[in-house]
């Protein structure tokens, strides 16, 4: 299967890695030759447009930062869609709106191809090591097809029905890591001003109902100071942002997710667009002029899990 991956940042780069770690034929494609030059120096071709990508392989993988990216890299006149033909398949490993993906998967079937959603949730580092989970979206025979690719992108790949439902999927879990991340903020807060050491309070809330996935990453890299958790304010935002339009297009009234909203926008109003997400519980130092820094936690998270080929679940 020859595969073709256009997206090469945080997440998309680390993706594309474990398809050439595991010697699948790959061709890649990013605006930023710096992105694209270390995947032609380990054997992986680079191609100048979307569409001359599309035409030469099976199987063309998105991974970029928002909607309007990927309409303009589907439809653009070198865009994917002009090189599509039958049995091609799509899959779109953003973050992205349902709505949207079902308008462009249209275009694709049009084209008698196949498009799928596949975003991915577990975080950059275990995107790297192969690690991550996968949601997927769309024919389930398609999604067959391509399930060897995707069990070494990803650990636990899970077919989550039509077009579209691993996108709704995704930003449901999105708005909740958003929700404990906040929450985090408050809680170090409250740990810190009532002198706990920091360090056991850490193990605490990891062997108690109150753990999170969120607190066993995101703490780590908070109580080092860093932030560094390979994620912006400004995609944040765009997640917190789908999700909340997605449930005003379902007419379903929320109460937690407009705050998180509000809460996002001024925590990148404080900090900037290109802030570690992380750093929105700095809001929560400032207002209370406290840190919550302890020693021996990391810079940046790495997956220390050995790398294993993944399964459906």
């Amino acid at each position: 299967m020859k595969i073709g991956f256009i997206g090469l940042g945080n997440v998309g780069g680390k993706l594309a890695g474990s398809l050439l770690r595991n010697n699948f034929d790959l061709i890649v494609r990013d605006l930023d030759e710096n992105l694209t030059k270390p995947f032609e120096n380990l054997g992986a071709r680079v191609v100048s447009s979307s569409r001359e990508l599309a035409e030469q392989v099976d199987l063309i993988i998105t991974c970029l930062p928002s909607p309007k990216i990927c309409s303009e890299v589907m439809e653009g006149k070198d865009g994917i869609l002009n090189g599509l033909s039958e049995n091609k398949i799509w899959l779109e490993m953003s973050t992205t709106d349902e709505a949207e993906v079902k308008r462009i998967g249209q275009k694709v079937i049009e084209k008698k191809a196949i498009p799928l959603d596949g975003p991915v949730s577990g975080g950059c580092h275990r995107a790297a090591t192969g690690n991550i989970a996968i949601f997927v979206g769309g024919e389930r025979k398609a999604f067959e097809k391509i399930l060897p690719a995707l069990t070494v992108m990803g650990r636990k790949i899970l077919h989550t029905g039509e077009l579209g439902s691993a996108s709704i999927l995704k930003v449901i879990t999105n708005y909740l890591a958003s929700v404990h991340l906040i929450a985090l903020g408050e809680a170090w807060t409250v740990a810190k001003k009532s002198n706990l050491d920091l360090i056991k309070a850490y193990k605490g809330i990891a062997v108690s109902s109150g753990n999170s996935f969120v607190h066993e990453t995101e703490s780590q890299v908070i109580l080092n100071g860093s932030y560094n958790i390979n994620f912006t304010m400004d995609l944040v935002l765009k997640d917190t942002g789908l999700f909340d339009d997605l449930a005003k297009k379902l007419d379903a009234p929320l109460e937690i997710s407009p705050k998180v909203v509000e809460i996002f926008k001024d925590g990148q109003k404080k900090y900037g667009s290109r802030a570690w997400s992380s750093m929105i519980v700095k809001r929560m130092e400032d207002l209370n002029k406290i840190d919550f820094r302890a020693e021996g936690f990391p810079e940046e998270l790495v997956d220390n899990e050995p790398e294993e080929k993944g399964h459906e679940i």
